[in-house]
């Protein structure tokens, strides 16, 4: 089952790594990143959404898309240089793709969600800072059917097999389908292993993966429930859903995304692909509260607070050791 959706997601995602590559190897530099100029994420945000959106719909022209970024950068005034960037990505993966069919191809991410039918979410850089810095970031496509993940794919341009060891060859895909457990391999790669999360039973020995940025949780609140939970190793801290990755694989055991406000609702394409990839390796996915992640309400998870992702064998002890914190305030 969704043999087919699998081969066209992940050729998306590939071709959308690609364009990520590309667009940072020309455009970014240590001024750049000195100055926090955010062009190139822009222009690779906007061409690798135009791209992954056109395959899809190509491959499946009822499916409805929900996606992070719309055209209205590229429309307002002195935006012209930006927009000929874009399609000169855009048009060397998909040369047939005009300026008007790519526009149209971003802004069909749209789609305001609901706990019924197909529909696809993405996220064509995951961990924006992460990508001027030349660090982690992620590629990120799901596919929902009546409100749950059925797939997901995310590559990881700059993910190493194993990320506390820094290793010189980069960029990994991960994949899951419903049922039927997480596979990853390189980008450059067609040959899949299966990965599972860590067997850690006892807290102690987990290791926990946080975001770099504190908008994104509370780094804070987190290491009190590292204190709580007796953990020793040092907390890997990197942006984007590779946190996920990391889970899946065994090398983080948890990943927590603590409410940083009490107003903040994570959105959709910011976990759908990342929970399906943890879920199907064995682990669990919640919210703070011990809930499951629920997206059925447009785009948004509205009806959870941060999420919480483990191996499963020690989530419950992590849930509570959460509680806690949180109840301190």
């Amino acid at each position: 089952m969704y043999e087919y959706e699998l081969e066209v997601a992940t050729s998306a995602v590939r071709k959308a790594c690609s364009i990520c590559r590309d667009v940072r190897r020309a455009m970014v530099t240590e001024d750049t990143v000195t100055k926090q100029d955010r062009s190139p994420v822009t222009v690779a945000d906007l061409s690798a959404q135009a791209v992954m959106s056109h395959i899809l719909r190509g491959a499946f022209p009822d499916d409805p898309l929900m996606a992070e970024e719309d055209t209205t950068m590229l429309r307002g005034s002195g935006s012209e240089e930006l927009r000929v960037r874009v399609m000169a990505h855009v048009q060397g993966r998909i040369p047939e793709l005009t300026d008007d069919a790519s526009m149209a191809a971003i802004d069909r991410g749209s789609y305001s969600g609901g706990p019924e039918g197909r529909f696809w979410t993405m996220d064509p850089i995951d961990g924006t800072k992460g990508y001027i810095r030349g660090d982690q970031y992620a590629v990120a496509l799901a596919l929902l059917v009546d409100g749950e993940v059925v797939l997901g794919v995310m590559g990881c341009p700059h993910l190493p097999a194993r990320y506390v060891e820094n290793d010189v060859e980069r960029g990994l895909i991960f994949y899951a389908v419903r049922g039927l457990g997480t596979n990853m391999q390189w980008l450059d790669d067609d040959g899949a292993a299966p990965i599972t999360v860590s067997t850690v039973t006892d807290p102690a020995g987990a290791v926990i993966c946080q975001s770099l940025e504190a908008a994104h949780t509370s780094h804070t609140r987190a290491d009190r429930v590292a204190e709580r939970l007796g953990i020793q190793a040092e907390s890997l801290r990197l942006d984007s859903q590779c946190k996920y990755g990391l889970v899946a694989r065994g090398e983080g055991t948890i990943y927590m995304r603590l409410p940083s406000s009490r107003d903040y609702e994570e959105k959709i394409w910011d976990h759908a692909a990342g929970w399906i990839i943890v879920k199907e390796a064995g682990g669990e996915v919640t919210d703070v509260d011990g809930k499951p992640l629920d997206f059925t309400h447009g785009r948004t998870l509205k009806r959870n607070r941060g999420v919480i992702a483990t191996n499963g064998h020690i989530h419950a002890t992590v849930l509570d050791a959460v509680g806690a914190v949180v109840a301190e305030g």
